[in-house]
């Protein structure tokens, strides 16, 4: 144990003496969190809004001008009649089309006025947030006008959203920015240590050494494995306190699933150096063989409901696909395990399998 434990701190020693790799393991999260959540919006703004209004009178013009007003629509065209609203769909010049009826202002004044969304369902995402934002313009000019001259309306709209009714997009990307790193970091940091070990020659001296091949590679991870709870703790911080992201659930089952989870990703980087030989092909293995199938398949970015059938099969595979999904329940929806422990079941069954497949390759290699 005491050979372990020096062994661990030259590895600490090692880490500390390189500035570069600090800057990749403490300073790079912070920025992909801050760049990630305050960059990627999911909400959409200057959407293009073709109009069909066949009553022309002043209360139509009202509605027009409060989407024109609206950050979220840019007025492009105005329409002739009904033939025309499939083609500008057909040329792309809008995805959102508003069709008025024939009366609207008489017909408002007997409550029956009527208003018609016709969106692009090419892209149904996009098409529901544009109607629901559409929606919203209509509500609130509903609102003023029965304020204002105390005629019920027969149309009612009423929209609810849970756990994030402000639609902060940084709700949905911190728990997920949390997969990513901690899977980039953990898996590329690993992956490299042991493979610049074995590029260098070092390896056969480490071997020689009065420990087993399994006391030197969990000596190796351990750093990283500290260094990665320490990231968790300060991304934690940072989405609290400067993005205002709460953490609704248990913190003892998010630091249990988040354990996991780096278990695997340092599993995963095990398993690459077992595969590869040099350190430049095991950043790109760990970086961009990790990367794009884990922002792709993992639920971030694009919704799994939403992948063609022959494809959902595959994020069941990526382990940040899991992990997004748990930490969401925890720190968005605030739930009790009972709700996350399928997907805290498959990480640590994931953990199991990679750290026991990547044990083996590693002493076959060695051997």
């Amino acid at each position: 144990m005491k050979q372990f434990r020096s062994f661990v701190l030259k590895e600490f020693r090692q880490i500390f003496r390189d500035r570069r790799t600090l800057l990749i393991l403490l300073v790079m999260p912070l920025m992909l969190v801050l760049m990630l959540g305050y960059a990627i919006k999911t909400e959409l703004n200057d959407a293009c809004v073709a109009v069909f209004d066949p009553s022309k009178d002043v209360e139509t013009q009202r509605i027009i001008e409060r989407f024109r007003a609206s950050e979220y629509f840019t007025l492009v065209n105005s329409l002739d009649n009904r033939e025309q609203i499939n083609t500008v769909f057909q040329e792309g010049k809008a995805s959102l089309v508003i069709v008025f009826s024939e009366h609207f202002a008489d017909d408002l004044l007997r409550g029956k006025a009527a208003v018609q969304l016709i969106a692009d369902g090419t892209d149904p995402n996009q098409a529901s947030m544009l109607t629901a934002y559409a929606q919203g313009v209509l509500s609130a000019y509903q609102a003023e006008w029965m304020e204002q001259f105390h005629v019920p309306m027969q149309i009612q709209v009423e929209t609810r959203m849970l756990y994030n009714p402000q639609m902060d997009s940084a709700y949905n990307f911190v728990p997920g920015v949390m997969g990513i790193v901690l899977m980039l970091i953990c898996a590329m940091m690993t992956s490299v240590a042991i493979v610049r070990e074995k590029e260098t020659g070092t390896m056969e001296v480490l071997l020689a050494l009065p420990l087993k091949p399994l006391q030197i590679i969990l000596s190796k991870a351990t750093p990283y494995f500290v260094l990665s709870v320490t990231n968790i703790v300060t991304i934690l911080l940072l989405a609290v306190f400067v993005m205002g992201v709460p953490i609704r659930g248990s913190l003892f089952w998010l630091a249990v699933v988040s354990a996991l989870f780096v278990l695997v990703a340092l599993a995963l980087g095990l398993m690459i150096s077992t595969l590869v030989s040099s350190q430049m092909a095991a950043l790109l293995a760990s970086g961009i063989g990790l990367m794009m199938p884990t922002l792709i398949f993992s639920g971030l970015i694009f919704p799994i409901e939403s992948m063609p059938v022959g494809l959902r099969w595959i994020p069941d595979f990526i382990p940040a696909r899991w992990y997004i999904s748990a930490m969401r329940k925890i720190m968005i929806e605030g739930v009790g395990v009972d709700c996350f422990v399928k997907e805290m079941g498959i990480i640590a069954l994931m953990a199991v399998i990679l750290i026991t497949v990547s044990f083996k390759k590693f002493k076959v290699r060695l051997g």
